[in-house]
Formats: structure tokens, sequence, C-alpha cells
């Protein structure tokens, strides 16, 4: 399902964590109506910014459509990974950026609240719960 745009061109400020925008195919950057929790599925790339002072409702996402670029401005946070060989945790400070692998099931853990830049590319999928591994 296509997020639905807004369809007046930016012409003024936004607020990115109200409002994210999708930088389409064509070069055109518009904004999207945000629906829910989860990223709104588009066509081209979607940027935004998450402010956190906890960590997200679900369990995880996964990007099939590409890599996802995460940029800390400010805060703590960890991106967890559950790749193949297990999870791996990579600890992100203010001004450091990481690419999340397309189709990489990740979670954000919050340490300090935070101000998180995300570049996700085209459609989302969300683990609400964590299935629990045979022990």
């Amino acid at each position: 399902m296509k997020a639905k745009t807004i369809a007046k061109p930016l012409m003024n400020p936004i607020n990115l964590s109200k409002t994210p925008v999708r930088f389409a195919p064509t070069g055109s950057i518009e904004p999207v109506a945000q629906r829910g929790r989860a990223h709104p599925g588009v066509e081209g790339r979607l940027a935004g910014e998450a402010r956190m002072t906890k960590n997200p409702p679900h369990a995880g996402e996964m990007h099939p459509d590409g890599d996802e670029l995460l940029y800390l401005v400010q805060g703590a946070v960890e991106v967890i990974l559950d790749e193949e060989a297990g999870e791996r945790c990579l600890s992100l400070q203010p001004g450091q950026a990481f690419v999340v692998p397309r189709g990489v099931w990740h979670r954000v853990m919050v340490k300090e609240p935070c101000c998180l830049l995300y570049f996700t590319p085209g459609h989302s999928q969300v683990r609400w719960r964590r299935s629990l591994s045979p022990d």
C-alpha cells in the first residue's frame, strides 16, 4: 500500500519528526502523511526524524527494497542486527551513521534520549513480537 502524499509542495519549513518526506524516483521531494508508528510504504526513499526517549514498541523491522541509513544527531543508541551468526550490537554516538543492509532484521535500543535521522527504502516489514528460540 502506498502512502498518500500531501499535494502541496514544500514551501515552508516542516518538522521531519511529524512529517517524513519521500525522495521520489523522479527527483522530487514530497511530504508524506504519517499513519501509525511504522514507516509508511513509498516508492523511492523515506526520510524522517525519530526523537525517542524509550525503545520502539516493536521487536524489529526489515527493509526488503534496499539499505537503510541511520544517522544519530544527539543522544546514544545501539543498533541490534539479527544476522545468521546471531545478534550483533553496534553503538552509535552523535555524528555517526550506520547502513543497515537490505533484508536484515534490526532494532534500535535507546541508551540516552536521542534524535535519529533515517533514510529508509521503499517498504518496511515490522516484527511486533520476537519469536522465542528453542533452548
